[in-house]
């Protein structure tokens, strides 16, 4: 199917509605990517409480922050659903921290794209193998490149459609659905990061910063993506 023509089938649904009419399409085939931030929740929250059959999944780097752990495990406790953990190649990582060390991203955006590639990317397309759509937590307004994306598109990488339930939502909103609906957050955003990856690679944003001046926050600004969320 076309990204027309799902935005065309799906067009004046609501959001679960949305969800069901695809998991009912692609039965078996949809799965749904969380990093406990946010966005995140608020679509695990709703897939959870409707019973979607939808399979949610977390890439686990090994380089996360205490309180994503917490999260995912109050997250776990509330809904009493399952959430699929993606690792990466254990051997690709002795690698790499044999050859260049444990901290070799900071010393060029080779070096940082490596270990996302390892750590992020490949776990990632093994998540997605199989499947025929990804639903992802992607907001418009969280970072330059996203304003000229859809909600529904093409990832000509990973051969697969993508859906952004809450595309058009504030931050705003997105807050108010989670204070509404009592769901964990991780407390890191109360202390300034709204975008939270991997513990070395992600700080608190200052008063006036880019959404994402806080991840790989020593690089150049036009570089600032992981390879995840690219659709060629």
């Amino acid at each position: 199917m076309s990204t027309q023509n799902l935005l065309q089938e799906i067009k004046g649904l609501g959001i679960v509605e949305s969800l069901k009419y695809i998991a009912d399409k692609y039965p078996g085939q949809v799965v749904f990517s969380t990093s406990f931030g946010w966005e995140d929740q608020v679509i695990s929250h709703i897939i959870f409480k409707n019973d979607l059959p939808i399979k949610v999944f977390t890439l686990e780097t090994g380089r996360l922050f205490p309180e994503t752990y917490y999260v995912w495990n109050r997250t776990l406790e509330m809904y009493g659903k399952q959430i699929h953990a993606y690792y990466p190649n254990t051997l690709a990582v002795e690698n790499m921290i044999s050859t260049k060390g444990p901290s070799s991203f900071y010393e060029s955006v080779e070096n940082r794209k490596e270990c996302c590639g390892i750590r992020k990317v490949e776990p990632l397309k093994r998540a997605l193998a199989g499947n025929s759509v990804w639903i992802t937590g992607i907001r418009a307004d969280q970072s330059m490149n996203r304003e000229h994306m859809d909600n529904v598109e093409w990832d000509e990488g990973n051969q697969i459609l993508k859906y952004h339930p809450i595309f058009d939502w504030t931050l705003d909103q997105v807050k108010q659905f989670i204070r509404e609906n009592n769901i964990p957050y991780n407390p890191l955003h109360d202390k300034g990061f709204p975008s939270i990856g991997c513990a070395p690679c992600t700080r608190a944003v200052r008063e006036g910063e880019d959404f994402r001046a806080g991840r790989w926050w020593w690089e150049d600004q036009s570089k600032k993506e992981c390879g995840l969320h690219t659709t060629t």
